[in-house]
């Protein structure tokens, strides 16, 4: 457009009514995106209502949106806008294959993945396979071979996909609540320099028997119906301990320990009925309900999962413990799709799967 032009354009905007407005920035934004205005406008009517469910399209199967739909559907629902929290949301075309939205309160438009770790994420088509290997519990350089990408892809997307895992917890824990520390050993795995230490060759094993300054502690509690939350402590004191179960253990439940003087601090300060075991997994015979078997046991099914890794970050401790919470939780739903779903933010606890 010559120079001239486009001043009688600009001059004209002040001209414009609303709706002439919002069509005009629609315009723009689709050709930023290199989306013709004519193909946008067909991409994005509103389609036709949905069918009953159980009813079959004309092709004999029942119809059903896309992933990237699915998911935007989803967030729009739970969050609304992801700049302002909106609710007034519109279609607006498609871009990158992914559909894209407009609020009508900021007027910024984004797409299903837009404030998730996917946002950006190339090679779509292979993200299924990134979420099979996680299921797998496969190491990174299995990973690699599967997605068909470098072996630093496959890390970075690896911990990109279990990023917002990292923040699905359950709201509340209720009933009777088994929680118990375990310990996890310090790793620098991945640092080249720096080390406060000697470097240990796939995992290794601390320098001094029992707990030391090696040794990271992790709480993690569980309520009967399998919900999991867990934390990496800074420090073993009751404060530690609280920041992580405080806002989550219900004040009517039982909360049953081994009797640990920083856990049984915690209960006493959070006003629960704590219910201490004579001896670890062992239930008093008048309350045979009442043990920590559970939480013992799902211990010894992270660390024999974690055993494959032969060692794991500190640093990244936290989404590994997301990593196996996930899979518990999912149990026999976990399918690569319900991975990618719980990477962009919809985790079975916030879908309320668990």
């Amino acid at each position: 457009m010559e120079s001239a032009a486009f001043r009688t354009w600009l001059d004209g905007i002040h001209r414009l009514d609303a709706s002439q407005r919002d069509q005009a920035v629609r315009e723009l934004v689709l050709a930023e995106a290199g989306i013709h205005g004519d193909a946008a406008m067909v991409a994005s009517e509103p389609a036709c209502p949905p069918p009953p469910a159980g009813a079959q399209t004309s092709g004999g199967a029942a119809a059903k949106p896309d992933l990237m739909a699915r998911i935007g559907q989803s967030r729009l629902a739970s969050i609304g806008c992801p700049h302002c929290d909106g609710d007034d949301i519109r279609p607006w075309g498609m871009a990158g294959g992914k559909p894209r939205y407009r609020c009508a309160a900021c007027r910024k438009t984004f797409n299903p993945l837009t404030g998730t770790p996917l946002s950006g994420l190339h090679y779509p088509d292979r993200w299924k396979d990134q979420a099979q290997a996680l299921i797998n519990g496969e190491t990174i350089a299995k990973a690699a071979v599967r997605c068909g990408v470098d072996y630093t892809t496959a890390f970075r997307w690896r911990h990109r996909f279990l990023k917002a895992l990292t923040l699905d917890k359950p709201a509340s824990l209720s009933g009777i609540v088994e929680a118990d520390e375990t310990f996890i050993l310090e790793s620098f795995k991945g640092k080249r320099r720096g080390l406060p230490r000697a470097p240990r060759k796939r995992g290794g094993k601390a320098s001094k028997r029992g707990l030391s300054a090696e040794q990271i502690p992790v709480i993690v509690a569980r309520d009967r119906s399998g919900a999991t939350i867990d934390g990496v402590l800074p420090r073993l004191d009751a404060a530690s301990i609280a920041a992580v179960l405080g806002p989550v253990v219900e004040k009517s439940a039982q909360f049953c320990c081994d009797g640990g003087t920083a856990i049984k601090a915690f209960a006493r300060r959070a006003g629960v009925a704590v219910h201490v075991l004579p001896a670890p997994g062992i239930p008093r015979p008048e309350a045979p309900d009442l043990h920590i078997n559970n939480i013992n046991a799902y211990h010894g099914r992270l660390k024999e999962w974690m055993r494959r890794f032969h060692g794991v970050a500190t640093a990244n401790l936290p989404h590994y413990l997301s990593w196996r919470r996930t899979i518990e939780a999912l149990g026999d739903r976990s399918t690569p799709e319900a991975w990618i779903r719980g990477a962009a933010g919809l985790g079975p606890y916030q879908q309320g799967l668990q």
